[in-house]
């Protein structure tokens, strides 16, 4: 389960770096009496008996392993303190990894799991008052632009090149982490290395939407063949259908079904349910990969990496057509299609509840349920263990371009800090590195299905095993999954901005609001923390410096965002048969 109270923090980092100070030695190293021969014999042990299947051969892991010895060695008997949230990757690392790393190394790992709200907390009170708590944090890519801007987190370009050169793994191999991009800055330097990752997709019930007698319904119901949806007119249809059409009374055997899934309740996770790139799917910001640029999903104008502005009036695409058809679009289907009681639950009580087998499709569904969603016995789950349902990319509403990120992938990444003491930053960082080496990646996978390499995507076990993830592994393998991207660097202080959005759509869920005074409501506030860091200065080159405010229309007359608005908000309804779209990933069209 996601757990991500932490993006709705109020003290935002920025605020925080200028108390930092790089500290560089720590205690007195403790003694050891671990040999050499003892973690030659423990990784022996180790990749015979847990790190398999892998994609290196037993030589290739266990020459990795004496690489991690040898590199060790300085650090021995040392007790390292590292943190993430709870989620089953990180579980497998806590309970499992860490004791391999121990036995192997010499050096002692405590791996805490905690909530993701918690994990920014520790992080910020170490940047606030200079002091070590952690040695490592493994926290959202999601904080690039933040931290890219601040002083206080140690480019992993850097490190590598410079202090942390004698401990950065030869066969770390950069170029095989999928999400490397996300955790790199506008200055082009890498600041945090991937340790899991996952995408939100469009769910469907695959044995539903093959079923000829309900096909042959929705053909005589809407004129076009039922199938994965294309665009959000298509996905109306089809929640329209399920909801009330479907054997005349929104019925499959004899129980009430739905044609949709959400959430509505006042809460921080309602904030990233729309940061999370909704307003990208229903084609707000500009083209670009992995972010649009100069306007983002967050509708956040740049200029030489410079934040100018939320509100259209700035150039931004805050409060554009683009961004109020997507909280309408929301409001309308949450109230129209989805369980009554949806519209009160948050994100962790609503994640459940398509498995309970009465909801026909998901328009924004996590893959990180996928191993919830795969438990044997359920009404969603084969009697072979194979799924009844599928994933498949998300519809984009009507303002979207080719070209434009389509949804979000999350990469949770470690992140070294500058006032960790040399020493223990050092052996913070093999244990990172040893938690995503190639010789435990393969393993990690399977136990978590979050991928962070490309060559465990492609390993023969995957290859092998697909059909039992209902479309994860073909998803990750094609190239479609680039335009599936985190928040990236025109954001530039996360916490801060994050907690402006769940109060502002909220209002509009409730009703007290329409969706265009929300949206020029949030375009407003962000703009004033905007203004706050750009009087600190916060970013030096890359600080905010918001645009002087123009009448609404100059800017949508200009090229790009912000778009003015479509004489049709709907357009024509699209739908691709589940398996040739397969094979269009696979194409990577």
């Amino acid at each position: 389960m996601r757990h991500r109270a932490g993006r709705s923090a109020a003290v935002g980092l920025a605020a925080l770096v200028l108390v930092v100070a790089g500290c560089t030695q720590g205690a007195k190293k403790p003694t050891s009496d671990f040999k050499e021969s003892d973690g030659k014999a423990a990784a022996q042990r180790w990749v015979t008996e847990e790190f398999t299947p892998s994609t290196l051969s037993k030589d290739q892991q266990l020459a990795e392993m004496d690489w991690f010895i040898k590199a060790a060695a300085p650090y021995r008997g040392m007790q390292i303190n590292v943190v993430s949230e709870t989620i089953t990757t990180h579980e497998y690392e806590s309970q499992t990894l860490a004791k391999a790393f121990t036995e192997i190394t010499g050096i002692k790992i405590k791996h805490d799991l905690i909530q993701e709200g918690d994990v920014i907390e520790k992080l910020q009170t170490q940047i606030q008052g200079n002091q070590n708590i952690y040695d490592a944090y493994v926290n959202d890519s999601d904080l690039i632009g933040t931290h890219s801007r601040g002083d206080y987190v140690f480019p992993l370009s850097d490190y590598m090149a410079g202090e942390g050169k004698n401990v950065t793994s030869p066969t770390l191999d950069l170029d095989d982490f999928i999400g490397i991009s996300f955790t790199t800055g506008p200055d082009k330097k890498i600041y945090q290395l991937p340790d899991q990752q996952f995408a939100n997709l469009y769910w469907f019930r695959y044995d539903w939407f093959t079923d000829p007698e309900i096909k042959k319904q929705f053909k005589a119901a809407y004129g076009y063949d039922l199938g994965v949806p294309v665009n959000w007119a298509a996905y109306e249809d089809i929640a329209d259908f399920f909801t009330n059409k479907i054997n005349g009374n929104g019925t499959i055997d004899g129980k009430k079904v739905y044609g949709h899934m959400d959430y509505g309740r006042k809460d921080p996770s309602l904030g990233w349910r729309f940061t999370d790139a909704w307003l990208s799917m229903a084609g707000n910001g500009d083209p670009g990969i992995p972010n649009g640029l100069p306007v983002d999903e967050w509708g956040i104008r740049v200029e030489n990496c410079r934040p100018v502005g939320s509100s259209v009036t700035r150039g931004g695409d805050v409060n554009g057509p683009a961004a109020v058809y997507a909280l309408t679009k929301y409001v309308d289907w949450l109230k129209k299609y989805a369980p009554r009681e949806a519209a009160g639950m948050n994100f962790s009580e609503a994640g459940p509840v398509p498995a309970q087998g009465n909801i026909a499709q998901q328009v924004f569904w996590y893959t990180s349920f996928t191993a919830d969603m795969t438990k044997p016995g359920l009404p969603v789950v084969n009697g072979d263990g194979t799924p009844k349902w599928r994933i498949a990319p998300s519809p984009h509403g009507a303002y979207w371009k080719q070209g434009n990120k389509l949804g979000y992938q999350d990469a949770g990444s470690w992140t070294l800090l500058k006032n960790t003491p040399q020493d223990r930053r050092a052996a913070a960082w093999l244990y990172a590195q040893f938690v995503t080496s190639k010789s435990v990646s393969l393993k990690k996978s399977i136990k978590g299905l979050t991928f962070i390499r490309d060559s465990d995507i492609r390993s023969d076990f995957f290859s092998d095993n697909s059909k039992k993830y209902g479309g994860l592994i073909e998803f990750y393998a094609s190239p479609a999954r680039k335009q599936w991207t985190p928040t990236g660097t025109n954001v530039p202080d996360y916490p801060k901005l994050a907690q402006l959005w769940w109060q502002n759509v909220a209002t509009a869920v409730t009703g007290e609001t329409t969706a265009q005074q929300s949206m020029d409501n949030l375009a407003k506030q962000q703009d004033e923390i905007l203004a706050r860091l750009e009087r600190r200065g916060y970013g030096g080159n890359c600080a905010p410096k918001l645009n002087p405010e123009r009448p609404a229309q100059y800017w949508l007359d200009q090229p790009g965002a912000p778009a003015p608005k479509l004489a049709d908000e709907r357009g024509r309804p699209e739908t691709l048969d589940y398996d040739k779209l397969i094979a269009t990933w696979k194409s990577g069209n």
